[in-house]
């Protein structure tokens, strides 16, 4: 497919980019800085009647898609052959800091009716604010463009991922899963000062908080669920919770027959790894029909207690048994207060290792074990 032809002052086009918009074919060719909504393609002439798009609309947005449709004065309306579409991060819109001039990063769609969705190009991330632009334009036939004006810019934000794109992060954690431990307790560390603190000022029930932004930039659970983080990895040669720990030296344990029974449901939340070897797997525990069951069913993948491979209760000779994944780090959310009168604190022997720590951790998007084929 031919590249659209640039002028002479600008230097040599750059290679050539084949999309597809929807059942649409594209070109790609070097991005113009917006100044306002005036054009500023040098040597690309303008024709003042082409109509220049207005009241511009965004729609069905996913985590990697959009749509987009606008309205234009009829005037010179057939003369269109394609869209110039400019799209970029909100916070880079007034810099090229991460793109080279010679990469091509503004799509030319041929004309369509509209809406037109957009999907993936750009590679879009999840959870990300863009800006957009859009100019008609018209295609000479010795490969020139004249172009209108540049729409107004508008601002809007990308989805998290959906079911589906959480259930492609589950395949790819069950690969690495491992055989399945045996746990007998939920563990969850912190300084003395929390534990005092719930004491005083919580009548003993430690309290769900909004879950931070570590893991997968698209995972539906980041800053919006509210829940209790418990560990149940065990070491392999004691089947004990390890003694070290990065969140602090004092750490509650709790039966896991108190949180995690035929009376909750199970969750996939994330997986992903921090620069490391090993992975992290995030599960969400919610008593059935609570609040975090509902926020839970409506996003998460919905695992089988008894049967999956990350975390399972079943019931053996009249005693609920359970087993965790041995090669994952799994992170429990607990969407519940849980009142410290239930288990026990007690000071750990051993270190306190902060580079273990994953508040706010962000995920090493070049990964291939735990990244999916969208925006990260």
């Amino acid at each position: 497919m031919e590249a659209p032809r640039l002028a002479h002052t600008m230097g040599s086009p750059t290679s050539p980019c084949e999309e597809v918009i929807k059942n649409l074919s594209l070109e790609a060719i070097q991005l113009c800085d917006r100044d306002g909504n005036k054009s500023q393609d040098s040597g690309i002439a303008e024709m003042e009647e082409l109509p220049v798009p207005h009241n511009i609309k965004i729609s069905n947005i996913t985590c990697d898609s959009f749509k987009i449709c606008w309205e234009m004065d009829s005037k010179s309306k057939d003369r269109i052959t394609h869209y110039f579409i400019d799209l970029n991060k909100k916070e880079n819109k007034n810099s090229n800091k991460f793109k080279h001039k010679d990469v091509p990063t503004k799509l030319v769609a041929k004309a369509v009716p509209l809406p037109m969705t957009v999907r993936g190009h750009w590679f879009l991330s999840p959870r990300t604010e863009y800006t957009v632009a859009v100019q008609t334009a018209s295609k000479q036939v010795d490969g020139d463009y004249v172009v209108s004006e540049w729409s107004e810019i508008i601002e809007f934000c990308t989805a998290d991922y959906s079911k589906v794109h959480l259930t492609q992060l589950l395949e790819k954690a069950e690969v690495i899963a491992g055989r399945m431990l045996k746990l007998s307790v939920f563990y969850r560390n912190q300084h003395k000062e929390y534990f005092d603190y719930i004491r005083e000022h919580h009548g003993n029930a430690m309290q769900p908080s909004v879950k931070d932004n570590s893991g997968s930039h698209g995972s539906p659970i980041s800053g919006k669920l509210e829940g209790i983080f418990f560990s149940c990895n065990t070491e392999f040669n004691t089947g004990k919770p390890p003694q070290d720990s990065p969140y602090g030296r004092y750490r509650y344990e709790i039966a896991a027959e108190k949180l995690f029974n035929p009376n909750t449901n199970l969750y996939f939340g994330d997986f992903y790894c921090m620069y490391t070897a090993y992975h992290y797997v995030i599960l969400v525990i919610a008593p059935v029909g609570s609040p975090g069951d509902e926020f839970c069913k409506q996003r998460l993948p919905q695992l089988n207690i008894k049967d999956n491979k990350f975390l399972t209760c079943d019931e053996e000779d009249g005693v609920m048994v359970y087993h965790h994944a041995q090669d994952v780090i799994l992170e429990v959310i607990y969407t519940d207060p849980v009142d410290l009168s239930l288990g026990t604190v007690a000071e750990i022997t051993g270190h306190q290792l902060m580079s273990l720590s994953t508040a706010n951790a962000k995920k090493d998007p070049s990964c291939k074990t735990c990244n999916i084929s969208v925006g990260r």
